[in-house]
């Protein structure tokens, strides 16, 4: 069949390179897609915010399946733009994806449901959200409603910071995205990232990852899009996984159906595991970047056939499937991250590190140019991803890959792994 996947960054490669593998796909199609994906696929040059153009390229190109990688577009309604034109599509629905697209809509439909979260409250003008902050004291965490490009959560040591952060927000420096926030509690444990798959009435557990949001070693310094990533993430026990489907994942599939806007796609449960369990920080409509770079290459399973079940309605069916192998991927992104970072910088040697056993090398912000080569067009622009048979053997297979790759304008984090590593 001829697929499309709707992306341009890590993630997306690392879905064209699963998608690929599969004996039904014949032929692959990635809007925009990068240079990395240019080897597995045929990048097109589409406004995928253009649905009729996207619908109409379908058609013409003979597409049988899309898969929509990023959150915009499902928020913006591109499935069910597809599904009114008579393409399959992996994805959630506009009003499904709700789940990433409105943070306040999400810690609703928890209280409603009564999924373990944050306590929480919303906020359209700056003055009682400061003073609900004040009365609540810090630490504390500000969060702009809509989707911000992973900008809109600020984790305040202080109140001050709460209150700048408040100011920023409906001042419009995330834009549309922080008319309304959600100040909330600043839940204590570690973090972790669930996958399940969903098909509106069933959901199905795909693995667990870690991600490291912060920019610096040690997990210091601001937050950014994700630094590294590995898989499985020890945190999440066998009884720790079982609890989410339990208590999270399953009453959220439970109360989206009964609100006529059943969940269909794969569903990433940002988690706190605290000492009372796990509790959901929020809900992605995704794959995640990074984790999305770890998971693909432990996936055993017909990638192809396990979102075409889930997508028609079949996700019990799907015969999914792990490597036992550990997975870790280390973001390597352009200096001035996560502010302004510097592009057009030269990238070498990336066959180098692609020429080491077990290790692969997503494209995330790179550009080609016309000699052949390759530079940088992003802040996070590499995801230098190893399979080892534990977390520290896939660690350091990455960083070995890392110092293959020639690249003085980039940088990267050196502890991607530490608290799994800490553990073996």
């Amino acid at each position: 069949m001829n697929i499309l996947l709707i992306g341009s960054g890590g993630r997306e490669h690392a879905l064209a390179w699963a998608l690929a593998r599969s004996p039904r796909c014949a032929r692959l199609f990635v809007a925009p897609g990068n240079p990395g994906t240019a080897t597995l696929a045929t990048n097109v040059a589409l406004d995928v915010t253009d649905h009729a153009a996207v619908v109409d390229f379908c058609r013409v190109m003979g597409v049988d399946f899309v898969v929509v990688g990023p959150e915009a577009p499902l928020v913006a309604g591109l499935v069910d733009d597809l599904a009114a034109a008579g393409v399959k599509a992996f994805g959630p629905s506009r009003e499904a994806a709700r789940l990433e697209g409105s943070k306040a809509f999400t810690k609703e439909l928890c209280r409603e449901a009564n999924i373990p979260t944050a306590a929480f409250a919303r906020f359209t003008e700056a003055a009682p959200a400061k003073a609900y902050v004040r009365e609540r004291g810090a630490p504390i965490v500000v969060k702009a409603d809509g989707l911000a490009a992973g900008k809109g959560v600020v984790v305040a040591a202080d109140v001050a910071e709460a209150e700048a952060a408040i100011d920023m927000m409906f001042a419009g420096g995330l834009g549309a995205a922080g008319a309304e926030i959600v100040v909330e509690e600043c839940l204590v444990g570690e973090e972790a990232s669930f996958f399940a798959l969903v098909d509106g009435e069933e959901a199905v557990a795909l693995a667990s990852a870690q991600d490291h949001k912060r920019v610096g070693d040690g997990d210091v310094g601001p937050n950014t899009g994700g630094m590294g990533a590995y898989s499985p993430a020890p945190v999440v026990t066998p009884e720790v996984a079982a609890r989410v489907m339990a208590e999270i994942v399953r009453p959220t599939v439970a109360a989206m159906k009964a609100r006529g806007t059943p969940f269909r796609g794969v569903l990433f449960a940002g988690l706190m595991i605290t000492a009372d369990g796990p509790k959901l920080i929020e809900y992605n409509v995704r794959f995640g970047d990074p984790e999305c770079e770890v998971l693909m290459p432990r996936l055993l399973g017909d990638l192809v056939d396990i979102l075409l079940a889930t997508a028609e309605g079949r996700v019990a069916s799907v015969d999914i499937g792990w490597r036992e192998e550990a997975a870790l991927t280390v973001v390597m992104a352009a200096r001035g991250y996560p502010g302004k970072p510097e592009a057009g910088t030269p990238i070498r040697s990336l066959d180098k590190a692609e020429a080491l056993p077990d290790v692969l090398v997503f494209h995330a912000g790179t550009k080609a140019t016309p000699d052949g080569g390759v530079v940088a067009s992003g802040g996070r622009v590499l995801a230098v991803t190893a399979l080892g048979a534990t977390i520290a053997q896939a660690q350091l297979r990455a960083y070995e890959a890392v110092d293959r790759i020639d690249w003085p304008g980039g940088f990267c984090r050196r502890d991607i792994g530490w608290r799994a590593v800490g553990r073996d």
